[in-house]
């Protein structure tokens, strides 16, 4: 009875998150948070899951990485993508580039994508966020974000 309770609120939550993003103009964002150490970088990966298109626009999502401070205050640059159908974009950031002094930085990174009003565009984004060892490469963790909104017409 408590898990059909919880499947209907699933459902119920996952069909408005849908309904919001499919009004025009409708933005995607997904927000990793996650302390670095000194000997770590984090990375943001974007893939576009979307299926290609037989006919119509082909499959295609315009968006941001960007990464920000504890204080909200935005780390360097954002990068900017356009992902077609499998493509995948990402962004880095070294412990060194975060502009702290100390052993641990707590950082946000968001993932942002937007939606163009009436375009028939298919867009399904889905995004991780990895720390690894900056000298040697070894993933140290994987933060998955959800797969799920399809940004569609």
């Amino acid at each position: 009875m408590l898990f059909r309770r919880f499947v209907t609120a699933a459902i119920a939550a996952f069909s408005l998150a849908g309904a919001v993003v499919a009004q025009s103009g409708a933005t995607v964002t997904r927000t990793f948070l996650v302390g670095l150490g000194t000997p770590e970088t984090a990375e943001i990966l974007v893939v576009n899951l979307a299926n290609s298109s037989s006919s119509g626009p082909a499959a295609s999502c315009i968006g941001s990485i960007a990464f920000f401070n504890a204080a909200g205050t935005a780390i360097g640059t954002a990068t900017a993508f356009t992902l077609a159908t499998g493509q995948v974009a990402s962004a880095r950031l070294p412990f060194a580039s975060a502009g702290v002094s100390g052993v641990r930085v707590l950082i946000r990174g968001v993932v942002t994508v937007t939606r163009t009003a009436g375009s028939g565009v298919s867009c399904t984004p889905a995004a991780t966020l990895d720390t690894f060892g900056s000298s040697n490469g070894v993933t140290n963790h994987r933060y998955a974000g959800e797969e799920a909104i399809a940004v569609e017409n």
